[in-house]
């Protein structure tokens, strides 16, 4: 099985009674192979059931998380865009509210290709990148969105201490539309191969700027 990341020979890692997980030997993303995708019709099923929103203020702490390391490079004159928005847009409120400029983008919920055609000074993507059933595309799109010297804020829950064993009661793989699993290892290759510089990264964000 080739990785859809970086094209590299991947094994399989894991396997439960609905899917497989598959681990590239060279990027060390874990995908779930195309064929046991969710159709966009199902995916769009599975978002809709979202309840959260901006006045859900769990939510909008869960959120603030990828503020966090993104804020302190914030000025109030930088234009932004929050790619994959959802059913209830919070993030772009949250940054509203502190002063920034910000537009939403998501293929299901505010689909606007002219905002792809253009640059930001930072681009958020929450909970998104595990989403992403072309890996490789969809992070060439991403940092094509960001202008040189910009910023690209993520947030996921990464793979890093999952194990051969750990695995299979890890949670956030039993969702269906979690289809790509990103380690550390992974978001280096990803800033070697997408011209970003990792700024910082923990167990769920990660910030790069666009070198």
């Amino acid at each position: 099985m080739d990785c859809p990341l970086c094209a590299s020979s991947s094994t399989l890692f894991s396997k439960d009674k609905v899917r497989s997980f598959f681990r590239c030997s060279h990027c060390d993303l874990i995908f779930v192979p195309k064929n046991e995708h969710l159709n966009a019709a199902d995916e769009k099923k599975e978002y809709d059931q979202h309840q959260n929103g901006p006045e859900d203020l769990k939510y909008r702490e869960f959120l603030s998380q990828v503020l966090v390391p993104l804020q302190k490079y914030l000025t109030p004159e930088m234009k932004g865009l929050d790619f994959g928005s959802g059913p209830g847009p919070t993030l772009n409120v949250i940054l509203k509210e502190k002063g920034f400029s910000i537009q939403c983008y998501d293929p299901y919920y505010a689909n606007d290709p002219k905002l792809l055609e253009k640059q930001y000074d930072f681009v958020t993507c929450t909970e998104v990148v595990e989403h992403f059933s072309c890996p490789k595309k969809s992070w060439k799109l991403l940092t094509s969105l960001v202008k040189k010297g910009g910023y690209l804020a993520i947030m996921t829950l990464f793979s890093d201490l999952q194990t051969k064993e750990s695995f299979p009661a890890w949670w956030y793989k039993n969702n269906k539309t979690h289809i790509a699993f990103y380690s550390l290892k992974t978001l280096k290759w990803i800033a070697k191969q997408m011209n970003l510089e990792l700024l910082y990264s923990d167990n769920r964000t990660a910030l790069f700027i666009h070198k």
